[in-house]
């Protein structure tokens, strides 16, 4: 299986879909939300994207169906290209798909010795590797607190320095190695994942594109119009929760002369959404799934 995806139900009914409405799957990976979307629609168009080449071979055969193999941060570029503004939903399934994880060369997962990669747009030139033999000590200390929550940021980044002196990181077991020393006992594979995670938000610059996203949103979706996020780590899901609350990503609300508070968003459900018991049980990827909707509001309102 390409990527089981998380929370279909949800996310379906969240979108609200109108049979002859445009829509945007941002994050295509294996199809199953596309498919899903495309199975309500007659005249409607679905703009699906993805930066990895990998997804070609999902891709259905579909009259309704427009893709672009690009990262969601174009997504006003291409609905501009194909005419689909406004679109009436959004939807975004973020993080690694579990095939990115699952292929050892990708460099995406702890389980595998690969090269110390990470990109999911293998074009670009920035990967791992890039980043752990370049970086300053002060650039690697930020990302692995900021992106990866990690208390011992600098001892870390001192580490990587002093290594890389002698000869260069290249593999994902020489990395592990490396780092085992700092670890508490019987927290190896948390530790290993907070590291990894925060060099893949900064390779692929996730959060950017995101807030990228979010704020392009406004100009794109219509009166009423649905956004669906599912974020999968706490970094991802502030961001959403304060744009789809506030309409910024820091400080409180803005206001009108009047008091009334500016914001382009309502949210549909006061809380995340989690996944049911059953989906956690079968796939183990929607663990740590949370998602957020909200509705476009209209200038009535």
């Amino acid at each position: 299986m390409y990527h089981n995806p998380v929370m279909l139900k949800e996310s379906i009914e969240a979108l609200n879909i109108d049979p002859s409405g445009n829509y945007a799957d941002v994050t295509f990976g294996g199809g199953g939300h596309s498919r899903e979307i495309l199975k309500h629609l007659s005249t409607g168009k679905l703009l699906a994207m993805d930066q990895d080449t990998d997804v070609l071979p999902n891709l259905p055969d579909s009259k309704n169906l427009i893709f672009a193999n690009s990262n969601f941060r174009y997504l006003k570029n291409y609905t501009q290209s194909y005419n689909l503004i406004p679109l009436n939903g959004i939807l975004a399934d973020l993080g690694v798909s579990s095939h990115q994880f699952d292929t050892p060369a990708r460099g995406f997962s702890i389980r595998f010795d690969s090269d110390l990669d990470m990109r999911m747009d293998q074009e670009q030139e920035v990967s791992a590797f890039h980043i752990l033999n370049t970086y300053s000590q002060l650039e690697l200390q930020t990302i692995f607190s900021r992106y990866g929550e990690i208390t011992n940021a600098a001892s870390l980044s001192r580490l990587i320095l002093v290594s890389r002196l002698n000869q260069p990181l290249i593999r994902v077991d020489q990395l592990k190695s490396l780092i085992a020393p700092l670890v508490k006992r019987g927290k190896e594979n948390q530790y290993y994942a907070q590291v990894f995670q925060a060099l893949r938000i900064e390779v692929n610059r996730e959060l950017e594109a995101l807030e990228s996203l979010l704020e392009q949103s406004v100009d794109i979706l219509a009166e009423g119009g649905r956004m669906v996020v599912i974020s999968y780590h706490s970094l991802e899901d502030r961001l959403v929760k304060n744009f789809f609350n506030k309409g910024k990503f820091f400080g409180e609300v803005d206001k009108d002369l009047y008091g009334n508070e500016i914001k382009p968003f309502h949210p549909v459900y006061r809380q995340a959404l989690i996944p049911r018991n059953e989906e956690m049980e079968m796939n183990s990827r929607s663990r740590s799934a949370k998602m957020r909707v909200a509705e476009k509001i209209s200038i009535n309102h």
